[in-house]
C-alpha cells in the first residue's frame, strides 16, 4: 500500500507561543497584481492604478494596494499554519502599514504565535493569536497584523474526520 502525505497546518497542540514561524518562499509583487486586486475589489484609487498622477504624490510612484499586501502576508502563513487546521478566521486587528510595497518588491512573511488557550465553549478547539509581520527584501517592515483563529486540537479533528 502507497502511504500519502497530506500537507496542513499546524494543530492548535504544535503551535507553541513566542516561536518565530518564517513563511517562505516570498513572493515579489507586481504591476499586474496591484491592477487586478484593486480593480477586482473596486478600490479605483488612484495611488493604485494612475502612474502619472501617483508620480507627483509624496512616494513619487503607485504603491501596492495595502488590502493586496495584507491578503498576501495572511495567505502567506496559510501552508505551514492553518491549511486544514483552522475552523474560522475570528479577527484581524492592529493592522498597520507603515512603509509602503512598491511593485517589483518581494514580500516575506513572518508569524509570532502571541497567545492561545483552549475554547471554554468549544470542546477540542482553541484560540490563537498570531502577529504576522511582512518584510521587504531590505528587511523593512512594510505591514503588520494580528489575527485571531479558531483551531482544532489534533486528537478532536481526527475524531471529527471520523463521524464524517
Amino acid at each position: 500500500m502507497t502511504r500519502v502525505v497530506e500537507q496542513r497546518g499546524l494543530y492548535f497542540d504544535e503551535l507553541e507561543e513566542g516561536v518565530i514561524y518564517a513563511h517562505k518562499p516570498g513572493r515579489t509583487v507586481t504591476e499586474t497584481d496591484n491592477v487586478l486586486f484593486t480593480t477586482l475589489t473596486m478600490n479605483t484609487q488612484a495611488l493604485h492604478l494612475d502612474a502619472a498622477w501617483s508620480s507627483g504624490q509624496p512616494f513619487g510612484q503607485r504603491l501596492m494596494n495595502s488590502m493586496f499586501t495584507l491578503s498576501t502576508m495572511v495567505g502567506q502563513s496559510v501552508t505551514q499554519l492553518t491549511q486544514g487546521t483552522i475552523i474560522a478566521q475570528l479577527g484581524l486587528t492592529d493592522v498597520t502599514f507603515p512603509h509602503p510595497l512598491y511593485h517589483g518588491d518581494t514580500l516575506y512573511t513572518e508569524t509570532v504565535i502571541t497567545g492561545k488557550r483552549l475554547s471554554s465553549s468549544r470542546p477540542g478547539q482553541g484560540v490563537v493569536t498570531m502577529q504576522h509581520t511582512g518584510r521587504n527584501q531590505d528587511g523593512t517592515v512594510v505591514a503588520l497584523a494580528t489575527r485571531t483563529c479558531l483551531m482544532w486540537t489534533k486528537e478532536a479533528h481526527a475524531a471529527n474526520l471520523a463521524d464524517h
